[in-house]
């Protein structure tokens, strides 16, 4: 076997390289599947992400599912792509993992090559390319559909990025939910999300969401205390890329349970 050394890629793009010299390795890229996979392969469902004073969190159940099956109690749905973006996955759990991993790599590589990091709004247009070249694969069943968040200084805040199975990026406005559980989500954050509310009350507010969504969405997991699973939380701010320890997830998750036993439907949003 030889082995090349590259000493210059021809592209700040590790995407377009890797797709010069060995296509293969990339996502989307294998032999066309004879039938689709469907349920046979787990799917990851439910992220949320609010922004907050100075930043944005982005939030995500554990729960992966084949059909009716669950596949995994614990799976890992929220990424961190750089010092100061994430994104999270819902939809075919494989394909999502290792889009996630070469998006970071991507990233990483345009920053060594051209000594300076992506704008935002150039970040989610690299991952919209990603997720078209992975059309081909979403035909067959291993639909990917990511939610990217990050922190922008030319804004001083955060913000959020939805895709559709075509690449096509939406920036959306306060928040935003994805997966099978989605809608009930999303009724949480419009009764909940307050406007310029500190990263730690827009990391209960999205806790509450999960709740919620997994409360109707059998392919949601909501928090389970005696394996003490919980939801894996990031807060992207100025200081860079913050995923929350379990211990402190743990503490919140204890007072939305608590507070559920009074109030199973959650609390009640102000009138004004």
């Amino acid at each position: 076997m030889v082995n090349h050394i590259f000493t210059d890629t021809g592209s700040s793009s590790f995407t377009e390289f890797v797709r010069s010299h060995s296509p293969d390795l990339l996502p989307g890229r294998n032999e066309t599947l004879a039938t689709p996979v469907g349920d046979q392969i787990p799917h990851a469902t439910t992220i949320v992400a609010a922004m907050c004073a100075g930043g944005v969190v982005i939030a995500g159940d554990r729960r992966a599912t084949s059909g009716n099956i669950i596949s995994q109690r614990d799976m890992e749905k929220v990424f961190r792509t750089d010092d100061h973006s994430g994104m999270g996955i819902a939809g075919a759990a494989s394909t999502g993992i290792e889009m996630a991993r070469l998006y970071r790599v991507e990233l990483e590589h345009y920053e060594k090559r051209e000594g300076r990091t992506l704008s935002v709004a150039g970040k989610a247009n690299r991952l919209a390319t990603m997720i078209r070249g992975n059309l081909p694969m979403a035909m067959q069943g291993l639909v990917v559909v990511p939610l990217f968040a990050a922190y922008d200084p030319d804004v001083d805040g955060g913000r959020i990025f939805s895709y559709d199975v075509g690449g096509g990026p939406y920036e959306q406005r306060r928040h935003h939910a994805i997966g099978s559980g989605s809608i009930f989500a999303r009724g949480a954050l419009k009764k909940l999300y307050r406007e310029g509310a500190s990263p730690e009350e827009t990391v209960l507010t999205l806790i509450q969401a999960l709740y919620d969504a997994a409360d109707d969405d059998s392919a949601t997991g909501g928090p389970d205390v005696i394996r003490k699973i919980w939801p894996v939380v990031a807060v992207i701010t100025a200081d860079g890329y913050r995923r929350l320890p379990d211990e402190e997830v743990g503490e919140l998750v204890q007072v939305v349970v608590d507070s559920r036993a009074d109030r199973p439907d959650g609390p009640v949003a102000p009138l004004r």
